[in-house]
């Protein structure tokens, strides 16, 4: 019984339900810049190098042989058109969190309260000891 209270105890800590608040906003945030990538950016950019459809791109390394019904031979292919896809995704997704973590550390440093100046006393007495080490010596 020890053992489910514990598990509760930690499931129910504010950094565990904040991790899974951002899987799932992640999840969906990974679809909506999928739909971007794919129906929104691709098409036009597709259409600027001749109608080009990037996510249908690929180098046929060994061709689909399917004359035998019994024995079977899938494509082999590298499917770069489908990277093409892949790494504007991340591009898109890397510069929206780096838009995020700026914005962050905007607000966080103007949270932070300048440091205080030191107190009256502290300043004549550093002014005094400078003063004292500067002073011939007779």
């Amino acid at each position: 019984m020890s053992m489910l209270k514990e598990f509760k105890e930690f499931a129910m800590r504010g950094n565990v339900i904040d991790l899974a608040v951002g899987v799932v906003i992640g999840g969906a945030f990974g679809k909506i810049v999928t739909s971007l990538v794919n129906d929104v950016i691709m098409p036009p950019i597709g259409l600027l190098t001749g109608g080009v459809d990037f996510a249908d791109k690929k180098w046929v390394l060994k061709a689909a042989d399917n004359t035998d019904p019994a024995h079977k031979v899938a494509e082999v292919a590298v499917n770069y058109g489908m990277f093409v896809n892949t790494l504007i995704q991340f591009l898109i997704i890397a510069f929206a969190i780096f838009l995020v973590v700026k914005a962050i550390n905007r607000i966080s440093r103007k949270e932070e309260a300048a440091p205080a100046p030191p107190p009256a006393d502290v300043v004549l007495l550093t002014e005094i000891r400078d003063l004292l080490k500067n002073r011939p010596q007779a």
